[in-house]
């Protein structure tokens, strides 16, 4: 494939990514988070415990805009934050049950949503999406420098 068969094939799947995320995203409605305090949840339940520091920079802000989202969430009864016990500067952020259980929930609702669009597909489009699942998956470990 030359470079702009490429370049042609990226800008399509970036688009499609968008437009996907998009029609999820609508889901996210229901869970009565802003998208930045659901995306910082999500980083928590997945990653965390981590630090406001660590946790801003996953999220690409600065510490005084993480440090309102994570109080909001904080009062929501989503994430708690501990005290480390080495370094009494550190505070770390992780997710209570309740905070699990939303996340857990709007998940639900956007792979409920998928699974519908995607029931509707023949049996070999089917296989044809699940193929290009993978190779998404293989380009996107490739950027990261990982196998898939």
């Amino acid at each position: 494939m030359n470079g702009h068969e490429s370049e042609d094939l990226a800008d399509q799947l970036h688009s499609a990514a968008l437009h996907l995320l998009r029609q999820l995203r609508k889901e996210d409605d229901a869970s009565g988070l802003s998208a930045p305090r659901l995306s910082a949840l999500s980083v928590v339940v997945f990653g965390g415990p981590l630090t406001l520091g660590e946790l801003a920079r996953a999220e690409q802000v600065r510490p005084p805009t993480m440090t309102r989202i994570v109080t909001g969430l904080e009062k929501d009864g989503l994430i708690k934050r501990k005290g480390d016990p080495r370094d009494r500067r550190l505070t770390h952020i992780e997710a209570t049950p309740k905070g699990h259980k939303v996340l857990a929930a709007g998940r639900a609702r956007r792979v409920e949503k998928l699974a519908s669009a995607v029931g509707k597909l023949e049996r070999k489009e089917l296989a044809e999406l699940r193929r290009g699942v993978q190779l998404v998956r293989e380009v996107v470990a490739s950027m990261r420098g990982k196998p898939a």
